[in-house]
């Protein structure tokens, strides 16, 4: 028995574990891996997130994260256009940030299982019962924060899971001649990728893909020179850059359908509530900011010794309608900036369009992001 269960220890379970024991509630993270481990992810945060941060004792600079302070968006054609970043950025890697937030929450009493798969979760009317490898964990709180698409996701028969997904996301860490303070967004037939610069001398280059394309070329090399490389950006990224991974980074089936915030009495948070186009960039910041809303629903309503079906209806209730205030706007906006990229044709109308109208740029890259919080 704990007072609340995390499912999955990406960004929004880590942020939401930290937080939720500093108020004092006995918390328990099941992860199926064990830390540190790479995952598919631009590795670009918002500065919006930096107050929150401080208030945790969190300095981006003690990580050495990547001050990032341009933007840079490339058509297959070459066209390209640049904007300076209102807010700005910075460039971390999730093997780097996810260790530390881990050893920080660890060190502080989270109580973590790793190594370990969830299998199954069912309600029985007051608690949860969690089953993973064999074991029965229970708790009046559960929270998924277990990414973007998980076998979790088909055994409770979430609506988006049966909805398949053509994309898929292949991540790189490579070594490269790039300016430190820019993140570039190389479009390709049906994707784009983005590059940019972590920790060190290290930058991560992540891009989206479709999956009947990878099938028709057979295999992510294949796929890069014949397609990717269509982008004079991208080519000469490829060829010049050193690659530090023998094989990338890869997901399948990544979903930017509508999920829902509480799904049987689950708490979702991060990209299993929902999840924004990478083109936007903002996924992690969102991630970070979705933990912060939901953790503090909870210290607001929920108390361990007095949690009734009516405080757990207006806790459901309260988080659904925070998140959905905060985020469904700008999930909204990113669909419909997909549409406009990842093609040869409407790709570089866009960049010419956008470039006789710098305006309507810093308008659709604020239209996709949140204050700084």
């Amino acid at each position: 028995m704990t007072d609340i269960l995390i499912i999955g220890g990406g960004l929004a379970g880590l942020f939401n574990a930290l937080i939720l024991n500093r108020a004092g509630y006995s918390v328990t993270l099941i992860e199926k891996k064990s830390y540190p481990f790479h995952r598919v992810c631009g590795e670009y945060i918002s500065n919006e997130v930096v107050p929150f941060l401080e208030t945790l004792s969190i300095n981006k600079e003690d990580l050495g994260a990547a001050e990032i302070k341009k933007l840079e968006i490339t058509a297959v054609s070459g066209n390209l256009i640049s904007t300076k970043l209102g807010l700005g950025g910075f460039g971390i890697s999730r093997f780097k940030l996810d260790h530390f937030l881990f050893q920080k929450a660890q060190n502080e009493g989270v109580k973590f299982i790793l190594n370990t798969q969830v299998e199954d979760v069912s309600y029985n009317g007051s608690f949860f019962d969690v089953y993973a490898s064999g074991q029965t964990y229970e708790s009046p709180i559960v929270i998924g924060t277990f990414g973007k698409r998980s076998k979790l996701d088909q055994k409770l028969n979430r609506n988006f899971f049966n909805k398949r997904s053509p994309y898929v996301g292949i991540k790189y860490h490579i070594k490269i001649d790039f300016p430190i303070d820019l993140i570039r967004l190389d479009n390709f037939k049906n994707g784009y990728c983005g590059t940019v610069k972590i920790e060190d001398d290290k930058y991560c280059l992540c891009y989206l893909a479709h999956r009947d394309d990878l099938r028709k070329y057979g295999n992510i090399p294949e796929l890069e020179q014949q397609l990717l490389w269509r982008n004079p950006f991208l080519k000469r990224t490829f060829q010049e850059a050193e690659f530090l991974w023998d094989k990338p980074e890869v997901i399948n089936e990544i979903s930017f359908e509508k999920k829902d915030a509480v799904y049987q009495h689950i708490f979702m948070s991060g990209d299993t509530a929902g999840m924004i186009t990478p083109l936007c960039g903002n996924g992690m910041s969102m991630a970070i900011h979705s933990a912060k809303i939901l953790s503090q629903s909870i210290i607001e309503i929920y108390k361990p010794e007095a949690f009734s079906n009516t405080k757990r209806t207006l806790l459901e209730q309260t988080y659904t309608h925070n998140w959905n205030n905060q985020f469904s706007n700008r999930l909204w906006t990113g669909r419909q900036i997909q549409k406009l990229f990842g093609g040869n044709a409407t790709s570089n109308l866009a960049i010419k369009f956008l470039k006789t109208s710098p305006s309507l740029l810093n308008f659709i890259i604020n239209r996709t992001h949140g204050k700084p919080f």
